[in-house]
């Protein structure tokens, strides 16, 4: 299942990648948690641990930097029990502002394949909204951080 959301930030493109990728925990509705595993200097292939909760459910996830070219671009990979994510944050620059947009990738795992399989239909207009809220979310987050 794929979704994708864009959202312009009132706010130097420098700062929004920084702010995005530093501070997850304090911009995210899901994310609670999350600690570098080992630090690459050139950000490709460095791994990390996030939880997410999320209607009372918690859920932990490995991470890996696929894809690093900073302020432009930011790929993850996650891996979960249920599922793996792949998510790509592009940043670009428009007159002093930032675009960003997010395109992830939900792919399933045993039965929550089949699920995906069934009725991604229906999941995927729920994950355009979640995407949606995450990316208002940022930009409150960046456009009010000093």
């Amino acid at each position: 299942m794929q979704s994708q959301g864009v959202i312009d930030i009132d706010r130097p493109i420098e700062d929004v990648f920084r702010l995005t990728l530093e501070h997850v925990p304090e911009w995210s509705l899901t994310v609670i948690e999350d600690e570098v595993l080992e630090e690459k200097p050139e950000g490709v292939g460095t791994t990390f641990r996030i939880v997410t909760e999320e209607h009372g459910k918690q859920m932990v996830f490995q991470g890996v930097i696929t894809k690093y070219d900073p302020p432009n671009l930011s790929e993850i990979y996650l891996t979960g029990e249920m599922f793996d994510i792949e998510a790509e944050y592009t940043f670009e620059e428009i007159s002093g502002r930032t675009r960003v947009v997010l395109t992830s990738h939900v792919s399933g795992k045993g039965f929550f394949r089949v699920f995906l399989f069934l009725f991604g239909w229906m999941m995927k207009k729920s994950g355009c909204k979640a995407t949606g809220n995450e990316l208002e979310s940022l930009k409150s987050f960046c456009e009010q951080s000093v």
